[in-house]
């Protein structure tokens, strides 16, 4: 008997399926963008439980003929292409002709359709990939496709599913790129009977973009319009002061199709690159126009991932692009001034003799009167003298002090003080009242020689602080042959985390006086609902606002003036992207993230008395490495310092 069999119908539609039916976000992208592809100007899309139970899809487009309806749930089937040569200029969202067999194949599928040209719809149901009925039915024009318990028949694909709010929002970030893609068409998204999105449909990508991501993230946009060499650019990018810490919110259209582009990516990158602080990527959403023959988007089933035949042109388009609506958009902010009002009252040479003349005389004074009135010195205004600008010559002195010791300054906020401090601060006790008799009974006491201060040992030599090298690194020397380095950032950040850490979940938090609106992913504006408990220990109280934006109304104390809008996009990021549930670990990333913000930067200035500080709690606490695991200070001995100089 042979080895090799022929797979059953059902079973090889049921192993094709797997290619393009990974989720319930797989069925509503293909079931949407064959309502695009119809013509539809509006498209409703419906989910009960994530869609794993039930999701119904609703447009106004051509709808499907009578006689077309069993042939469109063949796999292979499709009216997008003819023959060979369509392949190679697909201007189309679908193509394959496998979407509708493969949701078929695994789910219970009920069509209502109907074309302009028909007088009675056409109802259609279908399960497991065996049609079941089919007859007439009212309906509007176009198509309603309702699938219901997806993976029914593949209990091991259904164990795999995840959470329910995990394939809505998977489902609803899809449903934002579709409303992007195509701004003229309105798209209405219900999440369990609650709507969630719904954008106008009129042609403005910006009123798409403003109904999808809000109101604070439209207004940090800058419209891109360019065209070079046959490739056409439009859309928005973020300004540099709204850029963001992740690439979530970077967007790219190929021809209204939906794209992962690591050629645009780089191109928006680099025409911001100068223009954004370190660590952080632009937004955008970019639409690029080519010619259907010079990509190639039959390379995945997802059709995600596309390839061109010449890159060089889509990056230098984009580029240009995006740097020219920079260069016009991007201008600084000016502070209106207001004029000054006029003077109803201007003083005129006529109006300052009358003030100067007295009232009740009007005769001339005469000489001998003259000289018996006294002189008065007469103020005469002085015009203000120009403030000096300061040249280089003038700030040339060293920053600060290097012969400032460790045991210099007390760590306590108040040390304590001394007479002769007193006294020389000028501070008076009050003097106790004169008692003659008082002082006879009590005798004065002996004054004893103060003792000659103590010579320390050589090996008791304190740290001295050199000074501070590139603004981030402390230079101490240590007794006499050790120059010690500290980075100063690092050395902050783990004391940080470490109070963080003694907290136990109880970090001191500041109110802010407006909460702080942050726009995110859907996805990540899932991730942080999800974790508001864990965010409440780490000192942020955030709360859902609704429609992929949270309201941040406090925040660490540690934090102090950081951006703390920044920082709950990075968390967001993160809590997306955390591939396990253990509170303690996402806990522990938190602390990890705030002590680095609120921590000095390398380059910041340093007064000396702060660098002491630092390194006496840096030592009292033994802190050797920060939270990433970098050391936080390298030795460097006498003789090999010597040695590089020849001494030795």
């Amino acid at each position: 008997m042979g080895k090799i069999n022929v797979l059953d119908k059902h079973v090889a539609e049921l192993i094709a399926a797997g290619e393009v039916v990974e989720r319930p976000s797989s069925v509503v992208k293909e079931l949407v963008e064959n309502s695009v592809d119809a013509g539809a100007s509006a498209v409703t899309v419906e989910i009960r439980n994530g869609g794993n139970t039930y999701m119904r899809v609703t447009d106004n487009g051509c709808g499907i003929s009578r006689e077309d309806v069993p042939a469109a749930f063949l796999r292979h089937a499709t009216s997008k292409v003819r023959g060979q040569e369509d392949l190679e200029r697909i201007g189309t969202l679908g193509f394959r002709g496998e979407a509708l067999a493969s949701v078929a194949a695994v789910a219970h599928v009920e069509l209502l359709t109907r074309t302009q040209e028909e007088l009675a719809g056409t109802h259609y149901v279908i399960s497991g990939g065996e049609e079941e009925d089919c007859g007439d039915a009212g309906c509007a024009a176009g198509a309603t496709l309702v699938v219901r318990d997806l993976f029914y028949n593949t209990p091991a694909r259904m164990k795999f599913l995840k959470k329910d709010v995990v394939e809505a929002n998977a489902i609803a970030s899809l449903l934002d790129k579709i409303a992007l893609s195509h701004p003229e068409i309105s798209v209405r998204f219900l999440r369990d009977g609650k709507e969630t999105l719904h954008t106008p449909g009129d042609g403005n990508l910006k009123s798409a973009v403003y109904a999808v991501y809000g109101k604070e993230f439209t207004a940090g946009l800058l419209p891109v319009d360019y065209e070079l060499n046959g490739v056409r650019v439009w859309g928005f990018v973020s300004r540099p002061a709204a850029a963001r810490p992740n690439r979530s919110m970077q967007n790219f259209f190929i021809n209204g199709r939906y794209v992962r582009s690591r050629t645009a990516m780089v191109a928006v990158e680099e025409a911001c690159k100068g223009s954004l602080m370190a660590g952080k990527v632009p937004a955008c959403v970019l639409h690029i126009a080519v010619t259907f023959e010079a990509v190639d988007v039959n390379v995945h089933p997802a059709k995600t991932e596309v390839r061109f035949i010449n890159e060089r042109p889509i990056f230098d388009a984009v580029y240009h692009g995006v740097k020219t609506a920079l260069s016009r958009g991007d201008t600084p902010s000016v502070l209106p001034l207001r004029r000054p009002e006029p003077n109803p009252f201007p003083r005129t040479e006529s109006s300052v003799q009358m003030k100067m003349e007295p009232r009740g005389n009007t005769e001339p004074e005469s000489p001998a009167a003259r000289e018996v009135r006294p002189s008065v010195p007469v103020a005469r205004p002085v015009s203000p003298q120009p403030a000096r600008v300061p040249v280089l010559n003038d700030i040339e002195a060293p920053r600060f002090r290097t012969d400032y010791r460790a045991a210099d300054i007390a760590f306590s906020p108040e040390p304590e003080k001394t007479a002769e401090s007193s006294a020389a601060c000028g501070e008076k006790k009050a003097a106790p009242e004169s008692n003659p008799a008082r002082e006879e009974e009590v005798p004065a006491a002996p004054v004893s020689p103060e003792p000659p201060e103590r010579e320390k040992p050589a090996e008791e030599k304190p740290e001295r602080l050199v000074g501070e090298a590139f603004g981030t690194y402390i230079i101490l020397e240590r007794g006499e042959d050790e120059l010690v380095f500290i980075d100063k950032h690092a050395a902050h950040e783990r004391l940080l985390y470490e109070q963080l850490r003694a907290q136990s979940g109880e970090a001191a938090q500041q109110m802010l006086l407006a909460p702080v609106p942050v726009t995110l992913d859907k996805n990540e504006y899932a991730a942080v609902i999800e974790s508001l408990g864990v965010c409440a220990q780490a000192g942020f109280e955030i709360e859902d606002f609704g429609s992929g934006t949270v309201l941040v109304r406090s925040a660490p104390l540690i934090l102090g003036g950081e951006d703390v809008a920044a920082a709950v996009m990075e968390i967001a990021g993160y809590l997306q992207s955390a591939k396990n549930d253990i509170t303690t670990e996402k806990l522990d990333w938190l602390y990890h993230n705030v002590a680095c913000r609120a921590a000095v930067k390398a380059g910041d200035l340093s007064e000396p008395q702060e660098l002491i500080a630092l390194v006496k709690r840096m030592e009292r606490e033994d802190v050797r490495y920060c939270p990433h695991g970098r050391p936080v200070r390298i030795v460097l001995k006498r003789k090999d310092l010597e040695r590089q100089f020849g001494r030795v």
